[in-house]
Formats: C-alpha cells, structure tokens, sequence
C-alpha cells in the first residue's frame, strides 16, 4: 500500500520540484540590471543578431542560443538570462534517470535540493555559460543512464559550447575516477548495468555524431556565424590560461559560501560518509554463518557514498586550487554534495511505526530551540557589542543551544534514543530547509536592495535604470525620438553601461577631442569636460563593489543576516548639451 502510494506521488513530487526550481530562476528574472560580466556576453549575442560578425569569446553556446531570442522578440534582461534558467531548471529533471542507482528517495530529496540550493538558484539567473554547461552535462549523463544516445550527444554537443568552465567540470570527473580506482576496489567502482561492448562502441559513435552535429549547427547558429567553433576551441586556452593568471578571489571566499550558504547539504553528506564509513564496518564484522547478500549489500550501499564524497572533494580541491577561481566554481560540488546528502535525508523520511507524539514533540522541541537561537544570533545587530546586551544575547544563544542538547539527552534516558535522534534530526532538517529556502530567495538577488550574495558577480550594477531613463528623456525631449541621440562614453569601460544604453548609437573614446561638441557625453567623475559648448552634468552609481577588508569583524553577524555590508561606489558623470534642454535659451 506504501509503496504503491510512492509511486502515485512520485511524479507529482518531481513536477513540484520542477515548477519550484522555474519559479525562483524566473521570477522577475529580468528586473535586476545586467553586471558587467553579463553584458559582455549579451553584447556579444547583440551584435550576431545585428550582422556584425564580432569577435566571440570563449563561451559560444549562450551567444548562438542568445541571439536567435533577441532577434525574434527583443534584446531584454529577461531574455538575456533565459537560457541559464531553462537549463537550471531542466537539471532538477536529471535525478530521475537514476532511481535505480541511488534509489526513488534519494533520487526525489536530490531534485528538491537542485531546485533549492541557492548557489545553482543564483547561478541560473546570470547571463553566461556555466548554468547551461552544468545542465547540458547533467542531461547528457542522465541521458546515456537511460541508454539514450542520440539525445546524450545533444546535450554533450551543448556542454561543449559551454566554455571553459566545461573543462573545470571535466577535470574534476576524471580525478573523481582516478581517486575512485585508486582508494576503492575495482569491483566497487563500476558504473552501471553491464552491456555488451559492441552495443557500447555503437551507442558512442551514434552519441559521438549527434555530439558533433550540434557543434556544428548550434555553434554556428546554423551556419551563420562559423567563428563559432573557433570560440568553442578557444574554451580550453582560455581555462588552461587560468592555471597563470589567479582571479585574486581568496579560497576562503569558496568555503565561507559553503557555510554560510549550504549548511544543509554540507552536514548530511558529512554524516553520510559516516554512516557509510559504519556500513563498511559492519560488512567487515559479519559472522561467518550470515548470508553473503547481507554484507555485499552494505558494500555497495557505502561505496556509492563513497564514489559521491571523492567526486565532491575532486570539485572541491580543484575549485580551491584553481588560481582563477570564483566562487561560481563551487557549482560542480553541489551536486554530489546534495546527492550524498540526499541519501542520508531519506534515511529519517519514514514516519516511525510507534511513539509518533513523543517524536512530534522531540521535533516540536527542537524547532522551537533552534529558533530562539537564530533570533538570539540575529538581534546581535542591534546592540554593540561592548554592552552588556551583547553579552546578554551571546549567554541566551549559548544557553539555547545548550538546553536543546540536554533536553534531547532526556528524552533518549526517559523514552528511547530512537525519538530524540529522530526529533533532533527533522527539527535541525526542517530548520536548516527554511533557512535554504530563505538565502535561495536571497541568491535571486531581489530580497535586499544592493545586498551583496557572494554567489553574484563582484561589482553589481548600480544607477544604469536611471541614466538610461535620464539619456531616453534627454533625446526625446530634442528629437522626439526617445533612442535618436548618440552617446559618446569616455575613458570608462563597462559593458553594463554598453548594454543599459543598446538602444542609442553608442560610441567609445580613449579622450575626448577638444573640439568637438558631442550630444551626450559619459566620463568618468570630473568638475567640467572643458568643450566649446555649455554641458549639464549629473554624476551616478555606475557600479557597487564589496568594501570586504574594510568590513569590521563583528559587522559580519550583519552582513550573515542581512547582507548589509559597506559598498564602495564606483561614480560616472552624465554631461548633456546645453541646447539640448526644453528649458534651454535660443542661441542669437
């Protein structure tokens, strides 16, 4: 009866992760402004839509899908981060095809993890190639499980086009295996249901030619545009270019987002490791007269856990020690780490067959004290922490925690150990689920205005609604045509910029000649462009960087909470042409 009522929900389970993970990748997808990282890339898919053949950079998968979109409707911020999303979304599928494998539970917790884990929600709302590359790997390995060819090609072909972080991916899977091969034993590093090999060689060469056929078509936009499978080829120097020229991103950028940002995750793939570090414990001490299925079922069930753990420590250590890291890297670690997460969540799914009010209370119990502990950790920033209250909350959170410990310790002497593991452990997964879901909503980047998530890009756009609205009104109000004026940008480079004002003839300069009178004029802060004509100037945020060494030790507690963090403010100045003016004086 319980399982057929699994199997009834089974697919609805999975539509409502799916509809979930579309829901956070595109709600107001397009309301945020595209940093500069995004809009290098939109620009790009812009000017194949325009004819202008530009020189592509290594990413040529989001530029061929891109520009058919702004083509066939309009080059928008929405459409800009489409593609990112559908394939975030898409990926939430990929769980599916390896029920068999790691099992229906785990495989279910794996996509609600997916769909949830606020690095990937983050990730699938930026313009770029790493979401996409991700996917289309994922989709191609599901693929080839299910003993679909043609479709893994497809969706290999795509990961290609994905970039150079394609080549990080790959990097990681093979010292993933070679890890594998070398600690485990050969009979536990198999990988699937055994076919025949002349089957296999047929299935590569069919997914091989359909890998190669979506090179050739999608990387050229059917054609098109050929420089595109140079750009494809160029993917590997740009990621080997990395291991000589660092990023300047710290690694303990990457692991303070692995704490701050998956808690959830980290600590159930730590107890799976354990619980499969005890499975194969237990197999070694089996008493002679036991069946042998009872101890090669506990090998296998710990050496799956143990495959995910090198895979998620190859992603890891590749991710710190790749000089041109960014935290965006740690998304090749996400999955095996939900994946082994997901198999010891679903080991306290079931409801217990007795003492379920003494279980709800333990669950009631523990939700109760972690909450009061959070809202102890969270009101630090409203007190200073050279007063007494700081002390004060510091001795309640402590105090909670402490009380939480001994109340479980309790109820296992009084009721049994089985109620206080089990009420801990739903309380601490309910708690620490809410809180995943509350920093996804946060990676969406729509939670706190200027709030800095370290999953997004470095500098984040700052006033590029307003001076693109200021320039509209500007010509407009002299041509009647709100996208008629040029705008000559001088001495700044963003492509944000570029983008915010894709509208108008754009032109950029080095300097300014002395005597010229342009329209518009965009330059970097200054008291006067010092041109034969009169010009207005109004200054703007054209970007907000995070003031990281200047953020003292105890405004962390803020920026955890709030993501309330110094900002510095990098300022342009917006100078129009006197005449330009409604309220201008007509020259004699």
């Amino acid at each position: 009866m319980n399982s057929s009522r699994r199997s009834n929900l089974e697919p609805g389970l999975y539509i409502l992760a799916f509809a979930l993970a579309l829901g956070l990748r595109f709600i107001q997808l397009g309301a945020p402004a595209l940093s500069d990282a995004e809009a290098a890339w939109a620009m790009q898919a812009l000017a194949v839509t325009r004819g202008l053949r530009p020189a592509l950079g290594p990413q040529p998968g989001y530029v061929m899908l891109t520009s058919p979109l702004f083509y066939l409707m309009d080059s928008t911020n929405f459409l800009a981060r489409f593609w990112p999303a559908i394939f975030g979304g898409l990926m939430v599928l990929a769980p599916l095809a390896f029920r068999e494998r790691i099992g229906r539970t785990p495989a279910l917790v794996l996509a609600f993890g997916l769909a949830l884990d606020p690095g990937l929600v983050s990730l699938s709302r930026q313009a770029g190639s790493l979401i996409p590359a991700l996917g289309a790997a994922a989709l191609a390995w599901a693929a080839w499980e299910r003993r679909k060819p043609a479709l893994a090609g497809f969706f290999g072909g795509l990961a290609l086009l994905g970039g150079p972080s394609l080549w990080l991916g790959l990097l990681i899977f093979g010292l993933a295996y070679a890890l594998a091969q070398g600690l485990l034993p050969a009979v536990e590093t198999g990988a699937g249901p055994q076919v025949p090999p002349r089957s296999v060689r047929e299935e590569l060469k069919l997914a091989g030619a359909y890998a190669l056929g979506t090179l050739l078509v999608v990387g050229t936009l059917f054609f098109l545009s050929p420089n595109g499978i140079s750009a494809a080829l160029a993917s590997l120097p740009a990621f080997l270019n990395g291991w000589v020229h660092p990023s300047g991103v710290p690694a303990s950028r990457l692991l303070l987002a692995l704490a701050v940002y998956q808690p959830l995750p980290v600590i159930f793939a730590v107890a799976a490791l354990l619980r499969a570090a005890w499975m194969r414990r237990q197999a070694k001490n089996q008493p002679e007269e036991s069946p042998a299925f009872v101890a090669e079922t506990l090998r296998e069930r710990s050496s799956l856990a143990f495959r995910l753990g090198l895979w998620a420590l190859a992603a890891l250590l590749l991710a710190l020690f790749y000089p041109a890291r960014g935290v965006a890297d740690l998304a090749w670690a996400l999955v095996p780490l939900w994946a082994l997460a997901a198999l010891e969540i679903s080991h306290h799914l079931n409801l217990p067959d007795e003492d379920r009010q003494e279980t709800f209370g333990a669950l009631a119990l523990t939700l109760a004290l972690l909450s009061f502990a959070w809202l102890d950790f969270a009101s630090l920033n409203f007190v200073g922490y050279q007063s007494t209250d700081w002390a004060t909350r510091i001795y309640l959170l402590i105090g909670a925690l402490a009380l939480l410990v001994l109340s479980l310790f309790l109820i296992a002497l009084g009721w049994s150990s089985e109620i206080a593991l089990r009420g801990g452990v739903w309380g601490l997964m309910a708690v620490l689920a809410f809180y995943t879901l509350g920093t996804a909503w946060g990676g969406t980047g729509l939670r706190t205005p200027n709030g800095m998530e370290l999953w997004l890009s470095e500098a984040q756009p700052g006033q590029l609604a307003l001076i693109a609205q200021t320039v509209d009104e500007t010509s407009e109000w002299s041509t009647g045509i709100a996208s008629h004026l040029p705008v000559l940008i001088v001495g700044v480079d963003s492509p944000a910029l570029e983008w915010a004002l894709r509208r108008h003839p754009v032109e950029k300069a080095a300097s300014l000649d002395l005597l010229s009178t342009p329209e518009i004029v965009i330059s970097p802060e200054m008291d006067d462009l010092s041109l034969p004509a009169a010009y207005r100037g109004q200054d703007f945020y054209l970007r907000h960087r995070p003031a990281w060494s200047d953020l003292p030790s105890f405004d962390w507690i803020r920026w955890l909470t709030s993501r309330d963090y110094p900002l510095q403010n990098d300022v342009v100045v917006l100078w129009v042409r006197d005449d330009l003016f409604i309220d201008a004086t007509p020259q004699p």
